[in-house]
C-alpha cells in the first residue's frame, strides 16, 4: 500500500509501546493521516518482557496524547491463548521448537486486528515493522527493511494479499539510530527505549521457558544417545530440548562437545552428535506458502530471524500432504530445530516460507505444527 501514502486515509496503528510504533504513528500523522492509535491487550498472566505489560500500555498512550491522536486498547486476549499460547504448549509437547511471535502476527496482528480496522472503517492498519512493501504486479510484496541488523521481513513471510494491500511500514526506509534520533526530535518518552527481546507471556523472574512448560506440561525424561545408540545421558524435560542445543544435556565430562541432532518425544529419546553432524544439504518443511506464484528456480532461505540466507531451492512433493516438500541448499547448512520458520527470499524480496519439520521422517498430518496446519488454512483463504 505503499504508493496510496499519498491520499489522505483512516490509519489505525499498532501502538505496542515501543519506539518503532510511536515513530510510524507520527510519521503518519506528519502525512496528513487521520491517525488512530491501538495497543493491543494480549496477555493477562505473568510477564516481565514483551509488549503486554501495564506500562507499555501507558507508554503507547502518552505517546498518542503527544502526537495528538485517539488511542484505544483491544483486548484480544482469549483468542491470543487460543491461537498463539496454547499452540505453542502442545507444540513443545510434540517435540516442536515453535515460534510464537509469527503465530502472533499471522493471527492476532494481521488476522484479527486488520478485521476489527476493516469493521471500524479504517483504510489501512500500519505497524512499527523494520521491513518496507514492494509493488509486484497488481500487489505487494514484503521486501527486506533498510536497517539489515534489524530487519523483520522473516517474520511477516505469511501475509498474504489481503493484509498487504492493507498494510503500512511507515519505518522500514529507516535505520534503528534514525528511529531513535526521530523519536527524541519530537520529545517522545519512547525515544530510548530498549528494545523487547524475549517472548511477552514468559517471565525470567519464573524460571523462563522450561518453567513455563514445566506448569504446563507433564516432564517426559528422555535418554540421551549417539548416532550409534549408545546411552550417554538423560534429561528430565525433553520437550524443552531443541535441535542445535548444546548445554543443559547432563552429560558430564566429554571428549568433545555435543549437540542435539534429533528430539524424539514418542520415544524418550534425544540424539545427539559432533557440530557436523548437524549440517545437512536437505531439510524437510511443510506449509508451504508463496507469496505470488510458486518459484521454481534459485531462492535464498532464511532460517532465523537475523540469520543469513543461504543459496537453495525449494522442492514440492505431491505424493506427501498438501504443502509439504523440502528446501535443497547448494552447500551444507544447519538443520533447523522443527517448527520453526524458513523464509524465500529472491534478492530482498519475500517471496514465501514454510514451517520446518523432522528431516529423519516425512510428516504427517498429524505431526504438522500448528504454526503449518494455520498456514495452509490462510494460503487457501488469501
Amino acid at each position: 500500500m505503499a504508493e496510496d501514502q499519498d491520499r489522505r486515509m483512516r490509519v489505525l496503528v499498532a501502538m505496542s509501546g515501543g519506539v518503532d510504533s510511536s515513530v510510524a504513528a507520527a510519521l503518519l500523522a506528519e502525512q496528513g493521516h487521520e491517525v488512530v492509535g491501538v495497543t493491543l491487550k494480549l496477555w493477562g498472566g505473568e510477564s516481565d518482557t514483551g509488549c503486554c505489560s501495564v506500562s507499555d500500555v501507558e507508554d503507547a498512550r502518552r505517546v498518542a496524547d503527544r502526537l495528538g491522536v485517539q488511542h484505544h486498547v483491544f483486548n484480544f486476549g482469549d483468542e491470543f491463548t487460543r491461537l498463539v499460547v496454547t499452540p505453542y504448549v502442545d507444540d513443545h509437547a510434540a517435540g516442536l521448537t515453535p515460534n510464537p511471535c509469527i503465530e502472533c502476527n499471522r493471527h492476532i496482528k494481521f488476522d484479527k486486528l486488520t478485521v476489527r480496522a476493516e469493521a471500524l472503517g479504517f483504510d489501512a492498519v500500519a505497524t512499527g515493522h523494520h521491513a518496507r512493501l514492494a509493488r509486484s504486479g497488481d500487489g505487494y510484496r514484503v521486501q527486506r527493511g533498510v536497517d539489515a541488523a534489524k530487519d523483520q521481513s522473516y517474520v511477516l513471510y505469511m501475509l498474504g494479499r489481503r493484509q498487504l494491500d492493507r498494510l503500512l511500514l511507515p519505518i522500514g526506509h529507516l535505520t534503528k539510530d534514525q528511529v531513535r534520533e526521530r523519536a527524541e526530535a519530537l520529545g517522545l518518552r519512547t525515544a530510548a527505549k530498549p528494545d523487547s527481546q524475549d517472548v511477552c507471556f514468559i517471565a525470567n523472574r519464573t524460571g523462563g521457558r522450561s518453567g513455563f512448560l514445566a506448569r504446563r506440561l507433564e516432564s517426559v525424561p528422555a535418554t540421551v544417545v549417539d548416532a550409534d545408540g549408545t546411552v550417554l545421558g538423560s534429561v528430565d524435560a525433553a520437550q524443552t530440548v531443541t535441535i542445535g542445543q548444546r548445554r543443559g544435556l547432563n552429560l558430564g565430562g566429554t571428549d568433545q562437545a555435543r549437540y542435539v541432532t534429533d528430539v524424539d518425544i514418542a520415544a524418550g529419546r534425544v540424539t545427539v552428535g559432533r557440530r557436523d553432524d548437524l549440517l545437512t544439504t536437505t531439510q524437510n518443511v511443510t506449509g508451504i506458502q508463496w507469496t505470488d506464484r510458486p518459484v521454481e528456480g534459485p531462492v535464498d532461505i532464511q532460517v532465523s530471524a537475523h540469520g543469513t540466507p543461504a543459496a537453495g531451492r525449494v522442492v514440492a512433493a505431491p505424493s506427501r500432504p498438501e504443502g509439504s516438500g523440502s528446501v535443497c541448499w547448494n552447500e551444507p547448512q544447519r538443520r533447523v530445530a522443527p517448527g520453526q520458520a524458513v523464509v524465500f527470499y529472491q534478492g530482498d524480496l519475500v517471496v514465501g516460507g514454510a514451517v520446518a519439520t523432522r528431516t529423519s521422517a516425512a510428516p504427517s498430518e498429524s505431526t504438522q505444527s500448528h504454526a503449518a496446519q494455520s498456514q495452509l488454512t490462510i494460503a487457501r483463504s488469501s
